[in-house]
């Protein structure tokens, strides 16, 4: 049995709240021992990381705004994740980056907000938990500005073709790859570059409970996706890399200890 680390699974999520640590212990019966609860809001990462304090070594945590809550950001929400970050069971900062499919924020709130997350993460040498969505170019220009001051990151929930993802590498970061490669119909582009992954570089998570694999012959009641399903992620992913599912398991999981100082 493969030991996988989900890198992004939003535990804190209500769907959650009545069986968690069913969630958990089936996760870890799957193979998935070690998960890391994205932080992507002040109350979020409080919990993520409240989480991470009650289930050391099995639960890790990161402490972060999502760009859809950056007209949250002040100051004291800065010295809130400032606080945050220094704790040990806090392994990246964010989730944060530019999202403007929805614009859910003002694009000068993102800005500001995904800057300033870079700055904590620059202080506090922890690696960054990155998102982008339709904001590849002004994402870049941000990123570039402290990427070399800091300890890594990687690209959450990669879905993008071969152009952005040499960017990303260019700029050294990991990407994590989800369950859109299972979908014939949005995952095609991601089918075709994930082989231009390095395997030093890839990492792998559900992002649960959203992007449930839609090729799943038996889908779960309520659709609702959880941890356990990432083995059957990583043998998608290592059909379309072409290589074994025990090597890119390998790979995986030494790159997210790596990354996230998972000891």
């Amino acid at each position: 049995m493969n030991d996988l680390v989900d890198i992004g699974a939003n535990l804190t999520h209500e769907s959650f709240t009545d069986d968690r640590n069913e969630v958990i212990t089936n996760a870890a019966r799957a193979g998935v021992r070690r998960l890391i609860v994205t932080g992507a809001s002040i109350e979020g990462s409080h919990k993520a990381l409240q989480l991470a304090r009650e289930q050391p070594n099995t639960l890790f945590a990161t402490a972060g705004i999502h760009p859809h809550h950056a007209s949250d950001y002040d100051p004291e929400a800065d010295r809130v994740l400032r606080n945050l970050a220094a704790d040990h069971s806090i392994v990246a900062i964010g989730e944060c980056g530019l999202d403007y499919f929805r614009n859910f924020s003002p694009v000068e709130a993102q800005l500001a907000a995904f800057e300033a997350q870079l700055k904590i993460a620059v202080d506090i040498q922890k690696p960054v938990f990155l998102h982008q969505r339709d904001a590849h170019d002004a994402f870049l220009d941000v990123l570039r500005r402290y990427i070399d001051q800091i300890p890594g990151g990687v690209a959450h929930c990669f879905t993008g073709g071969i152009q952005e993802l040499e960017a990303y590498l260019e700029l050294g970061l990991h990407i994590g790859v989800t369950g859109w490669i299972c979908d014939e119909r949005r995952g095609s582009k991601l089918q075709q570059t994930v082989s231009r992954i390095p395997l030093n570089r890839i990492l792998l998570e559900t992002d649960a409970p959203y992007l449930l694999p839609r090729d799943l012959k038996h889908p779960p009641s309520g659709r609702r996706n959880v941890p356990e399903l990432l083995p059957h992620i990583l043998e998608v992913v290592a059909h379309h890399m072409d290589i074994q599912a025990d090597q890119l398991a390998h790979a995986a999981t030494h790159n997210s200890e790596q990354l996230f100082s998972l000891v």
